[in-house]
């Protein structure tokens, strides 16, 4: 399983990776995997521009056979989201979406103005989110 070391990590299987005030956010490695064959990533256009707390939902991700609500690690104003999320890319001669093959680099999905700094000390470094999962 692909944990990697510079991105903080939240119980529902979110990643961060942190720029200054900036957080990117996707869905981990390992969500991924439990979700299988990722159809349709579902983020509302309108979410742009507003702010949500930490624990809302920004979206939802469907697979083939369940759909999964995606969490705001940290509260903040998202302020953009990957539009490029549903696409569909070929690996290995395999069509795969974008989020399963790249989870934690093209298959992120919103990035959001931190509100509230000292959120991130409630989120998971890669060595316990090792042992969340395992």
């Amino acid at each position: 399983m692909n944990i990697p070391t510079d991105l903080k990590y939240s119980t529902e299987h979110e990643w961060v990776k942190l720029d200054n005030d900036i957080a990117t956010v996707g869905v981990t490695d390992y969500a991924q995997s439990q979700l299988g064959e990722i159809v349709f990533v579902d983020i509302q256009p309108d979410v742009e521009g507003e702010t949500l707390s930490k624990g809302e939902s920004f979206g939802a991700i469907e697979a083939v056979k369940t759909v999964a609500d995606a969490f705001m690690p940290v509260s903040g104003e998202i302020i953009a989201i990957n539009e490029a999320v549903n696409d569909v890319i070929e690996i290995n001669s395999k069509q795969e979406s974008v989020v399963n093959a790249d989870p934690y680099g093209a298959g992120w999905m919103i990035k959001v103005k931190i509100s509230d700094p000292s959120e991130l000390n409630d989120l998971m470094s890669n060595e316990d989110y090792e042992d969340f999962i395992a």
